[in-house]
Order: structure tokens, then sequence, then C-alpha cells
């Protein structure tokens, strides 16, 4: 029998219901049984008609109970559960095995330092930028202006392109500082280079492409689109970058950081650049020119760009990961109208477009001078410490002993060590004395060569030294 709790804060309604489900899924209500008319149901448990009849409802649009014209209404036919069954079903199936996915999630945490995340005096990391508070604060500024300023439509499905103010912004930016004039509709924003690339990798190849890619070179770039099942084929590179007659001649696609070579740094020289922007339009394929940090030069401008060169098959990435936080999360892919409108059909169907209230305060931000101001403080800061630590490498010796490279652009410089060094040695001791440096070997896929990447952009210049100091007592 059915009945009200009075002192029970669910609606009655509610309590009713609850109470029928569980005596149809328990077998008290058999399957086929007639319910009681609403109107005597009513009566017997002390509520109005309405009450029943609305539980009546909810029972039928769940599929707990059947009707008919003249058959009333029945209890479905409700199977119960046996006791193995509820087993199976808490137990749920099981995640298929995915090598290629484990594989390059674990590749990935040693690129970024390994899985031991220890606390050190001295971090030389390469990933991150400088951050400060008069960087949150003038965020915080745009947020709230950002917020405020929103209307209704700014919550609907948006542009797979990107939020079109804030292209423009960035369309402004690329002309302005990087001599590139493209027209918002080339210009597609992304949530970060590997996104970028995934993307790429989606609408622009095919399974089993091969595609080229730098050695050493961008870890997440690689992964990518090993994981995409793209034929990865590594690229030797030298001291002026890229050597192109290495590239796999059925490339689809080549990928390149030629402004300041991720790892090694090495900016690729000008022959080199005409080579493979030749190469690239007799034989047809992409050029991916990943341009992630030289907006950071210390010797003249930044250089010009290869898509300023050849943009019909150049897909430029930019992103604001180290021009201002990785947790932004925003970037873009710079081509040709035709490829970026592939790319974002690609991307209405697979991510639709991104979060809102991230690209209103991005562009709040640049429209209101917060970006520029914000590099030329940064652009002074890296400046003093990339000066401290070349000072450091050198006065300490390990200049002498080891080959210092990649000093004239970005937020990192290589210290190279002999092919037969053991770098994973003075990596795990330097650790151990409360220095956290960067080995080459997780940029490599083939490549030999040894040595360290050594980021300055987060260390302020007491703890260069210092930590230059320490590294060079272990090693020299």
């Amino acid at each position: 029998m059915m009945k009200v709790i009075r002192n029970d804060k669910r609606p009655i309604w509610q309590q009713l219901l609850d109470q029928a489900i569980h005596n149809i899924t328990s077998g008290i209500w058999a399957p086929g049984e007639l319910l009681i008319p609403s109107r005597e149901l009513a009566h017997m448990v002390g509520v109005s008609r309405s009450t029943i009849q609305i539980v009546y409802e909810e029972l039928l649009s769940r599929g707990y109970t059947v009707t008919s014209r003249r058959g009333g209404t029945r209890v479905n036919k409700w199977k119960q559960a046996t006791e193995s069954t509820k087993e199976i079903i808490a137990d749920g199936p099981i995640p298929p095995s995915l090598p290629l996915l484990n594989s390059a999630v674990d590749q990935l945490h040693d690129w970024f330092g390994g899985q031991e995340q220890r606390e050190v005096d001295v971090d030389f990391s390469p990933h991150e930028p400088y951050l400060d508070g008069q960087f949150q604060k003038n965020w915080r500024q745009s947020l709230l202006h950002a917020s405020a300023a929103m209307d209704l439509s700014n919550w609907a499905y948006g542009n797979p392109y990107g939020f079109t103010p804030l292209r423009e912004q960035i369309q402004r930016y690329l002309s302005l500082e990087r001599g590139i004039h493209v027209q918002t509709n080339q210009i597609l924003l992304t949530s970060g280079a590997q996104h970028s690339i995934d993307l790429i990798a989606q609408s622009l190849l095919a399974d089993g492409d091969t595609v080229s890619v730098e050695d050493p070179g961008f870890p997440a770039a690689w992964m990518a689109m090993k994981y995409r099942r793209m034929n990865v084929v590594p690229v030797p590179v030298d001291e002026y970058g890229l050597v192109v007659e290495k590239i796999h001649p059925q490339s689809k696609l080549i990928f390149t950081t030629p402004s300041h070579q991720c790892a090694v740094g090495v900016v690729t020289s000008e022959p080199r650049r005409q080579q493979l922007l030749h190469k690239a339009a007799q034989e047809q394929f992409w050029i991916i020119e990943d341009d992630y940090d030289s907006e950071f030069r210390y010797r003249g401008e930044p250089l010009p760009t290869l898509f300023s060169q050849a943009s019909n098959n150049t897909l430029y990435l930019m992103s604001f990961s180290k021009m201002i936080a990785p947790g932004i999360r925003i970037s873009a892919i710079v081509g040709s109208m035709e490829a970026i409108a592939q790319l974002a059909r690609v991307q209405e169907l697979t991510y639709r477009h991104l979060p809102i209230m991230d690209q209103l305060t991005l562009t709040h931000f640049i429209k209101n001078g917060h970006f520029m101001r914000h590099m030329r403080r940064v652009r002074n800061v890296y400046r003093r410490r990339h000066e401290a630590m070349t000072k450091a490498i050198m006065a300490s010796g390990l200049g002498e002993r080891f080959t210092l490279s990649g000093i004239e652009t970005g937020l990192h410089m290589f210290l190279e060590a002999e092919e037969s060094y053991d770098e994973e040695t003075v990596t795990k001791l330097a650790l151990q004395k409360g220095v956290r440096v960067y080995p080459l070997r997780p940029y490599c896929l083939e490549s030999k060569r040894k040595g360290w990447v050594l980021g300055f952009a987060k260390v302020d210049e007491a703890s260069i030294e210092q930590g230059i100091h320490r590294l060079a007592k272990l090693i020299l």
C-alpha cells in the first residue's frame, strides 16, 4: 500500500511515484497487473485525484506502464535484473587498450620534465613564460569588462573560425609585428599548438600519409600526428636548421620551427628557407611553420616568416601560450582561404568553437593595449635573463666544455654535449642538487645528439647564476 510521509521534504507526487517505481521494479506489482483506478487510489491514499494522475502519467512516460483504451493501465513487462547481471552492470565495459595514446602521454610527461615532480631551487623550464602580478591585474580587468559588456547573443553557438573581433585584433597584430597581411577568414582560432596540429592532420591529411618533422624537434607535433596514424619521418637539424635535402620524397607535410628551432635553437638560414619553399612549391606539400617564440629576439627585429613568402602552401601557427600564459589556451592557424575553410568545417564538426569568455577577455586585453604593454615588459625581463644566462654559462666554464646555441631568439638556449656524453646521469645528479635541467633526449626521434635545453623565462637573474654554478660544479 502506498502512503504519504508528512515529514518528507519531497513533494507528495514524488513520494508516491518513487514508491510505485519500487513496487514495479521489485515485483510487488507484477508485469501485466492492472493499476487501481486513479480516483479509487486517491481515496485510499488520502490525496487528490490530480496527484495520482501525475504519478500515473510519469509511470507511463518512463515506460513502467502501458495503457489501452479498453484494457486500462497495466504494469509493463518488466524484467528484473538477476544478481549476476547487476554485477556486470556495476563493473561496466573495459576501456580498450590504446598503446599509441599511452606511449604518447608517457613521452609528453617525459618531455615536460619526467614523472618525478619534486620541489627544486632552480628550474630551467623551457615550457613556461614569465608571469607577474601586473599581468594578473590586467587580465582580471579584461575578464570583468568582458563579462559586464557581453550580451545574450554572445552565449549562442559561435563561429567555428573563432570570435570575429578577436581575429581582427590578431590580424592587426600580425600585420604590424610579423609582416603577415591576411584577411580575417584566413585566421582560425584553436586551443593551443597541439589542437592546431591535430586539426590539420584531420583536415588536410589521410591515414598513413608521410609527414616529415625536425629531429630534434617539437615532441607534441610528432606525437599528435603519430596518434592520427601518420607515417612520421625524422629530418635532421644542423647548425643551419632543417636539412631540406633529407625530407622524405613522399612527404605530404613538413613541420618546422625556422625562427628558433625547437629544441636546439638555431635559426634556419636564408638559403635553407628558400630551398624549403622551392621544394614545397615543386612537390606540393604543406609546410607548418610554428612561430612559437620568435617575438623575443635579442639581435634586431624578428625574422620574416615563411608564410609571408609562400602563403598558399604554408600554415602559420601562433600561440598565446608563450606570449602570455599557457592557461589561456588560445592560438591561431593562419593559411590560405581554402585551407582555413576546410579546417573550419572540421572544427565545426568536432570541436564547434572555443569558449566565448576566454575569447572576449583576450579581445579586450589586446584592444585596450594590455597585450602590447605586457609584451614590452616581458621583453625587458627576458633580455636581462638571457644576458644573465649567457654570462653565467661562459663565466662558469660550461661554454668552453660544451657548445652553446640558440641565443639569438626565444626563451631557451641549448647547451650541446658530445654524442658519447651521459646526459641522463647529469640530469639526475642536478635534480638531486636542487636544479632541474631538461635533456635533449625527449626531443629526439632518431637523433643521437646530446645536451640540455635550458629555459630562463621563469628564473630570476640571481637564481640563474646559482643554478648554472651548481650545474658546472657537477660536470666540470
